[in-house]
């Protein structure tokens, strides 16, 4: 089945780009203020943006429902997979006590705790972000700033911050493949020019996650 996707669908990209955004708050408001389970809430999403796509957008209902089911199934194989075997490697780690022994041969690198953040939020979460994302370096990173001694909030913050840079090559490349098969653009074309941006951000991103922990004061004390 053939359909062609209308971007202003109201008359105007910038009334449709808010009703498109309807799902997503949905999603993200249910979880934040109502504290909705994640599954009702993703749910609840879906339908949302099925309602919208069909009777907004015109979309066919079928291709709806199909586009559904594949998305489904893209979230399961391999996003699903990967951060499957990710967790099962974290839980094996930490049964045996390996992940400890990470955690406290990283921060034997460097006493000062704005080190110790660049090294395990940034350089240890791009690892991270490299051989699964889709949120582990999050978790992961965290749990090891929290061992540390830092604040659960404050871990969770800095942890997204140091996480900014890699995402782009993140669970072996994922996101550029998926945008490579969504736009039909060359995939060695997209993977070069996110590499001639990224650069830029992984100079940026260690300032700033520094700042954001200790001030600029703080930050200019542990310049190179």
């Amino acid at each position: 089945m053939h359909w062609n996707q209308t971007y202003a669908p109201l008359g105007d990209i910038f009334s449709s780009a808010l009703v498109a955004a309807i799902p997503i708050v949905v999603l993200l408001g249910l979880l934040a203020f109502l504290h909705v389970r994640a599954h009702w809430a993703a749910i609840a999403g879906l339908l949302s943006a099925m309602v919208i796509a069909i009777l907004i957008f015109g979309m066919p209902t079928a291709l709806a429902g199909t586009a559904a089911l594949y998305g489904a199934g893209f979230g399961l194989f391999p996003i699903g997979w990967i951060v499957l075997n990710a967790i099962f490697i974290y839980d094996i780690s930490v049964k045996t006590g390996h992940f400890e022994t990470v955690k406290h041969s990283i921060a034997g690198l460097a006493a000062d705790r704005r080190l110790q953040l660049l090294l395990i939020a940034f350089s240890f979460g791009a690892f991270i972000e490299g051989a699964a994302g889709f949120g582990t370096p999050v978790a992961i990173s965290g749990a090891m700033l929290i061992g540390l001694g830092f604040r659960p909030l404050q871990a969770a913050g800095l942890a997204l911050i140091g996480n900014t840079a890699p995402v782009a090559f993140g669970a072996l490349g994922t996101p550029i493949i998926t945008l490579s098969a969504v736009t039909g653009l060359p995939l060695y074309d997209l993977s070069a020019m996110v590499g001639r941006q990224l650069p830029f951000f992984s100079i940026i991103v260690p300032f700033w996650l520094v700042a954001a922990m200790a001030g600029w004061r703080g930050m200019r004390e542990v310049w190179p």
